[in-house]
């Protein structure tokens, strides 16, 4: 049996310190598992969030020797354990007990954000026909499962306490799954440059380096952000073009019910919306037809 020595943060809002724990390590263990027996063994009024123990809920965030991480997902033979090992709940928001923090914040903010809004379907039972390369582009932000830890290691709001000013990379995250999905008709990009700062984020990639899930935040989701405020709000000649031709809204095609980039001219619609066309194999000929 191997022995290792957790230097473990207990306290509340009002202050707390590092207490230390030793206890057995076996084969298998996760950091999770650590703690739960410290709890069995020596601290029985230890706080801590958890909740399925396989990586999904986002529960059981926390700062394992200063690197934000999820409890049940980190392995004790990945740690050096001839050290003591440090605990401490996330840095980012208020620390109710031990090593569980007030995230409600969060909550609030998604609150915010514009929802869902799709365009008409574009045949008459109701479907809608977009390509399948767009479809693949908002299923990495889906896989998201809100442990906070990109807000977590986030400067803005860690370092600087930004809560007012910008949303953090999370529910840049979001706001992209929704403003990528190739029907919604939705225009967050206002909000995206003034109520929800996007402008504070300056791409370091801890976001998606502390990411469990391995989302590529930065490159995948801000960025592209990033780019649509600018070509909305900062590109003189697109500017331009706005003020002589408006913002036409894209129409469907009224012979094939199929909404076109073509039918429109603001270049954020274009770049939103993607042509698709439905191939047919016909039977006298054999040959494909459009």
């Amino acid at each position: 049996m191997t022995t290792a020595t957790f230097k473990i943060w207990r306290g509340d809002v009002d202050g707390g310190e590092f207490k230390d724990y030793d206890t057995e390590i076996t084969e298998g263990m996760v950091v999770l598992d650590a703690v739960h027996q410290i709890q069995a063994e020596s601290a029985n009024d230890l706080a801590v969030r958890w909740n399925c123990k396989a990586g999904k809920c986002g529960s059981c965030s926390a700062e394992v020797n200063g690197m934000p991480r999820l409890l049940c997902m980190t392995r004790m033979d990945t740690i050096d354990i001839d050290k003591p090992i440090t605990i401490e709940p996330i840095k980012a928001f208020p620390t109710m007990r031990d090593l569980v923090t007030d995230v409600s914040w969060n909550f609030e903010v998604k609150k915010k954000i514009k929802k869902f809004n799709p365009r008409p379907p574009d045949a008459e039972d109701g479907t809608w026909r977009v390509a399948q390369e767009d479809v693949d582009r908002v299923q990495e932000f889906r896989k998201c499962i809100e442990c906070f830890l990109c807000q977590d290691v986030c400067h803005v709001l860690r370092d600087h306490q930004k809560t007012e000013e910008f949303i953090g990379p999370r529910f840049l995250v979001y706001t992209a799954a929704l403003d990528m999905h190739p029907l919604d008709t939705e225009d967050r990009l206002e909000d995206l440059k003034d109520a929800h700062g996007i402008g504070f984020c300056n791409i370091t990639k801890c976001c998606t380096h502390v990411c469990p899930e391995h989302i590529t935040i930065t490159d995948n989701a801000i960025i592209p952000l990033k780019e649509r405020v600018a070509d909305r709000f900062y590109d003189p000649l697109k500017k331009l073009f706005r003020r002589l031709f408006g913002k036409t809204k894209p129409e469907a095609d009224p012979g094939t019910g199929i909404t076109s980039s073509a039918n429109t001219d603001d270049p954020d619609e274009k770049r939103k919306i993607t042509v698709t066309t439905k191939v047919e194999i016909s039977e006298e000929t054999g040959k494909k037809e459009v």
